[in-house]
């Protein structure tokens, strides 16, 4: 076999692009629903409508009006651990990050999913999918800091470690989340700087 076929494999089909880009167009579209209207108001037709697809469309891509959402979430969590793939190997990974917040590399936040993120403080269905986000991140993490490090995934230190950013991140995106809904000039500065405080929580341990 040619060696060269092995990343053509990896590139995701015409098919995949589309139902990824499909699925976050419908993400989107719930979301401005959900924020006009509330969660509880807004149907899957309605859903459906304002992608112009069908209902039997829209729901042979997700189960529930709520997991509609899903796609800006991992969209989100991708990003960050991206951001945590560029980290060099002989650079500390915590330290690499609030680097990165300091330094303004980290990407804008999106409007849409700030809005997305305060409705899973209130919503209890929205809180499930913004926590099963989280937790399906879990395992890229893990495989990542193992990477770094030369242990296994399954390393109970590992674990806890992959939890502890992944909390960090959580907790930061929320705050900021919270903060920009009462003041609308908050913006990459105090992402930052929100980060930063979250990343150094999450190094000092349990000082308790």
């Amino acid at each position: 076999m040619n060696d060269d076929a092995t990343p053509a494999a990896a590139t995701p089909s015409l098919t995949d692009r589309r139902k990824a880009a499909l699925r976050l167009e419908i993400a989107r579209a719930t979301v401005e629903l959900f924020t006009s209207q509330g969660v509880a108001a807004t149907k899957g037709e309605q859903i459906a409508r304002a992608v112009g697809i069908s209902t039997r469309t829209l729901w042979r891509h997700f189960p529930s009006k709520e997991s509609c959402v899903r796609p800006l979430l991992a969209e989100s969590l991708d990003a960050a651990t991206e951001q945590l793939r560029r980290c060099p190997p002989d650079a500390g990974l915590l330290t690499f990050l609030i680097d990165s917040c300091e330094h303004g590399t980290l990407p804008e936040a999106d409007p849409t999913v700030l809005d997305l993120i305060r409705m899973t403080g209130t919503d209890p269905a929205l809180r499930a999918v913004w926590l099963q986000a989280h937790d399906d991140a879990l395992p890229v993490l893990r495989e990542l800091l193992a990477e770094r490090s030369g242990a296994s995934p399954d390393d109970l230190r590992i674990k806890v470690h992959a939890a502890t950013i992944n909390g960090a991140l959580r907790a930061a995106a929320e705050d900021f989340a919270q903060r920009s809904a009462t003041d609308p000039g908050t913006g990459p500065v105090e992402l930052a700087a929100i980060l930063r405080t979250a990343l150094h929580a999450a190094a000092e341990g349990l000082p308790y």
